[in-house]
């Protein structure tokens, strides 16, 4: 038996990298995956990977899953995906916040569409869908909902500022760190807000960096196989776990994927933030 036997998943931005591992993995924990993303097809983006891609591979191993094509950007999506979600396989169990929207871009110059497009994705969308799903959690008692952050969110600290943090600073992320750290504070403000009601709400980033097609583009890593990285697959663990460990022992965390995996006993050794350095400071409320 699996652990997710016979639930129903949503995953966003499950067309390449974390995502991706995310929908594989919990599929083969025996859950019927909706694997939400704007690209539908190969060639549709500039980037490998598509839902099609994904979802093939999850059927192929004898998993189920679904795609859907969509704008996480607009909330009226976020509600056809979620009704189509139903439809296809009924009330939503578990919903992975993971889509993702960068543009590294200085403040100074950052465009104002691109500014709400980048806010929508990466922060109203965890929103709308948590709101939309808890729909089907509240009344049944149970549910779990797994946010994705990032170490962007562990900002520069006060000054003065070394060359270093200057450096790191001048590559424009000042808003993706900010929407991360904003996913940190409404999931522990949510799963506060919802613990009575049996649903788990949880956080986690990666203890390194991971290898995908986006952060190849973003130039964070030199290659899939960048030895400083570290496997897709540590993320799905780790929300797996989230996803599946009882409400009392895990709601509310916001941590690394390293980290909790070391301390439930999933892996023996672990590296990166949240072992070697901290983490933000929600991580460590």
């Amino acid at each position: 038996m699996g652990k997710l036997d016979g639930k129903h998943v949503i995953v966003t931005g499950s067309s390449r990298g974390i995502g991706k591992a995310i929908a594989e993995l919990f599929a083969q924990e025996g859950a019927n995956i909706v694997c939400a993303a704007r690209t539908l097809q190969e060639g549709d983006h500039p980037l490998e990977g598509s839902l099609s891609t994904t979802v093939k591979g999850i059927l192929d191993a004898g998993g189920q899953a679904h795609a859907i094509a969509v704008d996480l950007s607009q909330y009226e999506e976020c509600v056809r995906l979620v009704d189509e979600a139903r439809a296809k396989y009924g009330p939503i169990d578990i919903v992975v916040n993971n889509a993702a929207l960068t543009y590294f871009i200085p403040i100074k110059d950052y465009p104002i569409n691109r500014w709400h497009r980048s806010f929508a994705v990466n922060f109203h969308a965890p929103f709308y869908l948590s709101q939309l799903a808890l729909q089907d959690m509240i009344p049944r008692q149970s549910g779990a909902i797994v946010n994705i952050s990032s170490g962007a969110a562990i900002g520069p600290g006060r000054g003065p500022y070394t060359a270093e943090a200057l450096a790191a600073s001048a590559r424009g992320g000042t808003l993706y760190g900010a929407e991360k750290a904003a996913l940190e504070r409404f999931t522990q403000g949510l799963a506060a807000e919802v613990y009575n009601d049996g649903i788990s709400v949880t956080c986690v980033s990666p203890s390194q960096v991971v290898p995908t097609p986006g952060t190849v583009f973003h130039k964070l890593v030199t290659g899939l196989d960048d030895p400083r990285g570290e496997d897709p697959m540590m993320m799905a663990q780790s929300a797996l776990l989230l996803a599946t460990e009882p409400l009392e022992k895990v709601t509310g965390r916001v941590t690394y994927d390293q980290e909790v995996l070391l301390e439930f006993g999933w892996i023996k050794e672990g590296r990166g933030t949240g072992i070697d350095r901290k983490g933000s400071g929600y991580s460590q409320i």
